[in-house]
């Protein structure tokens, strides 16, 4: 079916990097749903009124940027397209100066350099729950190997002229029926893929709970009646799962990634020079409440590294499971 381009406009009234502030919606850099440059982002993606392709331009990072959007989801593309651009990215209370004082210099120095990072916000859950699912436990290769043949085997291809290969991850009902051998070939072991099974159940109830909390002025993504607390509902989501998908489709300022393999080592070795567990990340970070997140995003693109011991995580064997 043809759609016509619908086209938008949003100034953010500040410095805003695609690249810096879109990255955490890829996974991989074969991601079929997002290509990312400084001055162009594709975007593939299934609305609440049917799936889009969203094409966002910008000649430089104070520029307005201009939209593009193809799809039966066109017109909610559009509309939200903003939220992507930081619309929803409050950081005025971070930048307020008693606030800012108290930040580590580090922290300090990394919000200069990066004024023009800002934390997106998709108002979508499904597909960031589903990818956070399929990166529980495994590593990094893994789990972009099983989103992108997902998306290669069940995925459909993105409306409108989009680049070659731009797709949008499968349909809640698609994951419902794949059976043990597809999860096998995506190399995803049984544990995971009931999980899924279970995500793609409930879809449809947790994506009316994400509109209830965006739909809030300042939208409440902690406590009971939250989208936290259905995602939680669901076995095999935990916290770290919640993190990773509100991080994405609230933007979230706050939720940290507690249980990730690598995090709590590298803000312990950022911050206080020694590898820390969760427990004691937490309270490093406690002082900084309400931004938490804004805090690692920083510490992140200081370009300061974790060190390394011992042997790489092995990918497993998923032969039988």
């Amino acid at each position: 079916m043809h759609f016509d381009a619908m086209t938008g406009s949003y100034d953010p009234q500040r410095p805003v990097s695609l690249q810096k502030s879109l990255g955490i919606l890829r996974r991989g850099l074969g991601d079929p749903t997002i290509r990312l440059t400084e001055a162009e982002a594709w975007l593939a993606f299934a609305s609440p009124f049917g799936d889009a392709t969203l094409r966002i331009t910008k000649h430089s990072l104070n520029s307005a940027a201009h939209c593009e959007a193809w799809g039966a989801g066109a017109p909610w593309a559009i509309k939200h397209a903003p939220d992507l651009l930081g619309a929803s990215d409050d950081w005025s209370g971070f930048d307020e100066p008693d606030f800012f004082s108290s930040l580590p210099e580090l922290v300090q120095h990394q919000r200069v350099l990066h004024r023009d990072l800002v934390l997106p916000r998709t108002n979508r859950i499904f597909d960031h729950a589903a990818g956070a699912i399929l990166e529980q436990r495994v590593t990094g290769i893994e789990a972009n190997y099983a989103w992108r043949w997902l998306i290669r085997h069940h995925g459909r291809p993105a409306p409108g002229p989009a680049p070659q290969g731009l797709a949008l991850f499968p349909r809640p009902e698609e994951l419902a029926r794949l059976k043990r051998w597809d999860w096998q070939a995506a190399r995803v072991e049984q544990q995971r893929a009931q999980a899924l099974g279970r995500l793609a159940v409930a879809a449809s109830r947790l994506e009316w709970w994400a509109a209830r909390d965006l739909r809030a002025e300042k939208p409440h993504t902690s406590g009971a009646g939250t989208i936290e607390s259905a995602l939680l509902s669901l076995p095999g989501v935990g916290p770290w799962t919640v993190a990773e998908t509100l991080q994405r489709s609230h933007g979230s300022p706050d939720h940290i990634s507690v249980g990730d393999y690598h995090l709590a080592g590298f803000v312990g070795q950022v911050l206080i020079g020694r590898r820390v567990d969760d427990l004691k990340m937490l309270e490093l970070l406690q002082p900084f409440s309400d931004h938490r997140q804004r805090v690692i995003r920083l510490l992140q693109l200081s370009g300061q590294k974790k060190q390394s011991f011992g042997p790489r995580y092995a990918p497993l064997d998923h032969r039988g499971r």
